[in-house]
């Protein structure tokens, strides 16, 4: 294996921390993107819409079915 010289070593970690750098920021960027529950919530709104009715009614209908079975052990 050559050996390198210390001026090559300084310019290969230079050109790591560089390519480490930007590889960050580009990951920053995406987890914000991810994590942006507003945006994800405008991007997605029928199907949040849909699923909140969905879940609406089934919650509501458990409540009321739970409630009649309370009243008729009365």
């Amino acid at each position: 294996m050559p050996t390198r010289k210390p001026e090559q070593i300084r310019q290969s970690v230079q050109s790591t921390r560089e390519d480490l750098t930007s590889t960050l920021n580009e990951l920053q960027v995406k987890v914000n993107e991810l994590t942006d529950w507003r945006s994800q919530l405008v991007a997605n709104r029928q199907t949040v819409l849909v699923g909140a009715a969905a879940a609406g009614f089934l919650i509501g209908g458990g409540l009321a079915a739970t409630i009649g079975l309370f009243r008729r052990r009365r």
